[in-house]
């Protein structure tokens, strides 16, 4: 028996809409994500960066057939839209507050989802397998348990995927926090606000950290908590919960192991999907 599909709202999410005839010449410049090939019922992950390179806000773009919806942070879309007004200039280009409510349908154990689109609204996930189908005012499809957005946290803090609440605002590398692994940045699109940087840490292999799972007995050490080899300050403990957690890591000083967090053991993992990115980047 195949196991139960999850369907969660997304209430942290919110949309925002993008018209007009300049919209994709205006995201192309801005964002990490190529637009000029986006379809309609297409989504891609990317971000706006600071123009030094580090991570503001993340994003998803959904084709649309006169334009396209960014599914960005609710508590952030106001200021996203206030960013982006200051980009526009002459730019033929609409930008408002969409309402359609944001979902999710995945499986909670496997790094399987649905083969095929189940239904009107619904479009996958980009990032990486089992993440599932995105919903943008699309409905639970029959016979799926309807969960909260903790269980989805839960889900992608099983599979090892980072999210806001590990990289914050303006603090961190895009490449640190494996958007280059999760489809989140086009190397070949061209220029885009923090292009620069971004692409001299991948060209030069500068990637001294990366954003890790790391998993442990008992409940999560307080975000910020150092990681240790030994007595070398090995990365820093991120969002977690009981057993497991995301932390920032130097990955040159993780590699013997015997990691520790106040005293704790703790292990790194490298999920499928990060070793499988690796291994195709490589090739």
């Amino acid at each position: 028996m195949s196991e139960t599909l999850n369907y969660a709202p997304l209430p942290s999410r919110a949309l925002i809409a993008i018209s007009g005839p300049d919209w994709r010449d205006f995201l192309q410049g801005l964002i990490t994500q190529d637009v000029a090939t986006l379809s309609p019922g297409e989504a891609r992950f990317g971000a706006l960066l600071t123009a030094q390179g580090r991570l503001l806000y993340d994003l998803f773009v959904v084709g649309r057939p006169d334009g396209a919806w960014l599914d960005v942070l609710s508590e952030e879309r106001s200021a996203i839209l206030q960013r982006l007004g200051m980009y526009r200039l002459r730019a033929k280009v609409e930008l408002k507050p969409d309402e359609t409510p944001v979902s999710i349908l995945f499986r909670a154990a496997s790094e399987a989802g649905p083969s095929e689109a189940p239904g009107q609204g619904w479009t996958i996930d980009p990032r990486a397998p089992g993440l599932g189908w995105r919903g943008y005012g699309a409905s639970a499809p029959a016979g799926a348990a309807i969960v909260d957005e903790e269980t989805r946290e839960r889900q992608k803090l099983r599979l090892g995927v980072p999210g806001p609440a590990d990289w914050g605002s303006d603090k961190t590398y895009p490449i640190e926090a494996n958007f280059d692994l999760l489809n989140g940045i086009d190397f070949k699109k061209g220029c885009f606000v923090g292009q620069e940087t971004t692409s001299r840490m991948k060209r030069r292999g500068q990637v001294k950290s990366r954003m890790l799972p790391i998993s442990f007995e008992g409940s999560a050490p307080a975000p910020g908590s150092e990681i240790l080899s030994g007595t070398l300050r090995a990365g820093e403990v991120l969002s977690g919960a009981a057993g497991r957690a995301m932390a920032l890591v130097r990955l040159d000083r993780v590699e013997a192991g015997g990691l520790t967090v106040d005293g704790r053991p703790v292990v790194l993992e490298r999920p499928a999907w990060f070793v499988n990115a690796l291994r195709t980047e490589a090739a």
